[in-house]
């Protein structure tokens, strides 16, 4: 009912909002005399904001069509390596005319980065996707949302998305694959790895993993805190509702993405009054540079997917209340999840300081659960003013974490005996 409310109060507010936009180009635009009048600059700067407020964001583009290597600016083309009904797994493919570049891009490393599944938009990583870049084949898991997938597509669990991870890697080819996991992604990921450890089969050859929730039980956090101080069935009545009828997944359970992005807004509130005050004041002042950062900004963080109702549940239940992956207790179809039985493969855990979703030492207890990795391959990185975003995006991700993160892949590359990745593409001129 809350779904079908809010989708009610969005219609009625559609045409305000149509209205607030209209306006502030009337007042703002060069050619209009509209913006002769005194006081033009804060009307449409009024407008503007009231029609940020009000808008519906849509899922945001990766929008990386280049990248420079070695003073060459190189093509990029996004591609659907793997399409699933809750996932595709995007291939950024680059693309050069220097025979001597392509053969230099054929021979880099693989990189997976799992994306996560907990409110935002893979696009969010487009920093992480466009550093990697440079030095990397780049894989991405895009999760779509669930509000788009139909119900005859069936239930999407935790142990849905650890298979999604193996059968990723699987398609990739583990032997030349170096996988990343950003945040939430942390656990099914090490579940899946240290599954296929078990079965015997190829694992990657490095894991990193950065700001993620592997023992929630550590330095909680404010996330951490809700979720362990109510039940489960308080999750399931108040969080999960029914997608409406003009949707294709009418009918499905759904964690919503406008509730996840109340919930993001209720943490900070306070800042992001702020912003919007001097996103204000930028349009007033004329200051356009300042006032397109807070437009990205904003674009990206308030465009939100539907989460599935079990996954979610599952996700609350096993990282969060019982945690069961530090326990020893967790098992995916049956199957114990045992990460002390991955082996020779190098770890990286990446924390921030200031971390406000995934506390101090949550990422870090993968080195306590990998007892079967040896120390000297055990990594672990905490960026000194980050929070949990400055991780993965901005300056502090492009000049002090991405370079370790280059150098941790690049000295797990050299351990390997196996040969560079064959090509997988016949096209003219990619990297393979």
């Amino acid at each position: 009912m809350l779904y079908h409310l809010h989708e009610f109060n969005r219609a009625l507010l559609g045409p305000v909002t149509h209205l607030a936009e209209a306006g502030a180009r009337m007042f703002s635009a060069p050619g209009s005399w509209l913006s002769q009048v005194p006081g033009a600059a804060r009307i449409a700067a009024g407008y503007e904001l009231m029609y940020r407020l009000g808008k519906e964001y849509q899922k945001p583009e990766f929008g990386i069509r280049s990248v420079e290597i070695d003073g060459a600016r190189v093509a990029v083309i996004e591609r659907a390596a793997v399409t699933k009904p809750f996932c595709q797994l995007v291939r950024f493919k680059r693309y050069s005319d220097d025979p001597d570049l392509v053969a230099k891009l054929k021979q880099q490393p693989v990189v997976l980065v799992v994306a996560p599944l907990s409110g935002h938009h893979a696009t969010l990583l487009r920093d992480t996707v466009r550093s990697l870049l440079v030095d990397h084949k780049v894989y991405i898991t895009d999760w779509i949302d669930a509000r788009m997938v139909p119900v005859d597509q069936g239930p999407f669990t935790l142990d849905d998305y650890v298979d999604y991870i193996r059968e990723f890697i699987d398609h990739i080819g583990a032997e030349h694959l170096h996988v990343i996991s950003v945040c939430q992604p942390t656990v099914p990921v090490l579940a899946a790895v240290s599954l296929m450890a078990a079965a015997g089969e190829a694992v990657p050859q490095s894991l990193t993993m950065m700001g993620g929730p592997i023992d929630a039980r550590r330095s909680p956090t404010q996330v951490n805190d809700l979720a362990s101080t109510k039940s489960l069935r308080w999750f399931e009545t108040h969080l999960v509702h029914e997608v409406p009828a003009h949707y294709p997944g009418r009918g499905r359970r759904v964690y919503p993405g406008f509730l996840q992005h109340a919930g993001f807004i209720a943490m900070n509130p306070g800042r992001h009054m702020s912003s919007h005050w001097e996103f204000y004041n930028h349009l007033v002042q004329g200051d356009l540079e300042d006032a397109e950062a807070h437009r990205r900004f904003y674009d990206e963080y308030n465009a939100v997917l539907d989460l599935p109702a079990e996954y979610y549940l599952d996700c609350i239940r096993i990282v969060f209340q019982e945690h069961l992956l530090p326990r020893g207790l967790w098992h995916v179809h049956g199957t114990r999840v045992a990460p002390e039985l991955i082996e020779d493969t190098p770890l990286l855990t990446i924390e921030g300081e200031l971390d406000d979703i995934s506390g101090q030492g949550q990422t870090r207890a993968a080195h306590d659960l990998c007892t079967g990795i040896r120390d000297e391959l055990k990594f672990h990185l905490t960026v000194q003013g980050a929070g949990h975003y400055g991780i993965f995006s901005g300056r502090r991700w492009r000049n002090h974490v991405y370079p370790e993160v280059k150098a941790f892949i690049a000295r797990a590359s050299e351990r390997s005996t196996s040969k560079p990745p064959p090509s997988l593409d016949e096209d003219e001129g990619c990297d393979g």
